[in-house]
């Protein structure tokens, strides 16, 4: 376990023991680390009025919708694929997996030609051609928007390696499992897939769950990518990881952005013992 335990302690403890450390720093990336206590952690829930009116519930908004809307769907999508055959099964699974392979190419092929603010954006274009609108809408520019496209983009390309675990579980539940339920009562699908499905997947969904609560706490990318600005306009679409970057990397408060840092390290620890405690093992 050695060469797994050097690269944990160098890429993961250490940078983790460093970023608690700054948070108690005030630390611009020129200077040597100033101790200033808590000082960091008290501007962030009494004075950061950007991380409490708009980032925070935007992360929140963005989690709940994407994590828990884009792990329920992959589990149904899972399950519906599973019922197929070897060769549908493996081409929908590989239809259903590629987007999130390939979100960063699309990002600029499909969804900011589709939402293009001008007359030429392909749903601007179909809504004025049916007399929906006047005029064309600034998709990516709106506050009134550009969140609920973020969502959209992210539950279609949320289908990832948590999309393959969850078919390689329903997959190999044993069938006999099945036999046994129907004989003990189980009279429909839906019984079915409570009573036996799930629980005999529960390392496969609980890897699901910490992956959906992982990448949905840590996404920063799509906001900036869709409006082509940090900060998004009007904040409408910044989320943690925005604001860490905006304060870290453009305003070069490193201590402050390593609070925010601790912060979301708690959150999204806290969610996943939620996780643990729903899937996983009790001995």
């Amino acid at each position: 376990m050695s060469p797994y335990l050097v690269l944990f302690i160098i890429f993961i403890a250490l940078p983790v023991v460093v970023a608690i450390y700054l948070s108690f720093t005030y630390f611009n990336a020129i200077e040597r680390p100033k101790w200033i206590g808590i000082q960091n952690y008290i501007t962030l829930l009494t004075r950061d009025t950007l991380f409490m009116q708009k980032v925070l519930p935007n992360t929140i908004k963005y989690a709940l919708i994407v994590g828990v809307g884009g792990y329920v769907l992959s589990f149904v999508l899972a399950w519906l694929v599973a019922q197929l055959t070897r060769v549908p099964r493996t081409i929908f699974a590989l239809i259903i997996y590629s987007p999130s392979l390939t979100a960063g190419v699309t990002m600029s092929v499909i969804w900011r030609v589709l939402f293009n603010g001008d007359q030429q954006g392909y749903l601007n274009a179909l809504l004025l051609k049916l007399g929906i609108i006047d005029k064309p809408v600034q998709w990516l520019q709106s506050p009134q928007h550009l969140m609920d496209i973020m969502i959209l983009v992210s539950l279609w390309s949320s289908m990832g390696v948590g999309f393959l675990a969850m078919l390689a579980g329903i997959l190999n539940v044993d069938e006999q499992l099945y036999e046994a339920a129907y004989i003990d009562g189980i009279k429909n699908r839906l019984q079915e897939i409570i009573y036996v499905t799930i629980p005999a997947m529960k390392p496969q969904m609980l890897f699901g769950a910490v992956m959906s609560i992982v990448n949905t706490f840590t996404s920063a990318g799509i906001g900036v990518a869709l409006s082509g600005s940090n900060p998004t306009p009007q904040y409408a679409g910044q989320l943690i990881v925005n604001h860490i970057e905006d304060y870290g990397f453009l305003r070069y408060e490193m201590g402050y952005a390593a609070a925010l840092s601790v912060v979301l390290l708690l959150i999204i620890w806290f969610f996943s013992r939620i996780a643990w405690r729903l899937f996983g093992e009790r001995y």
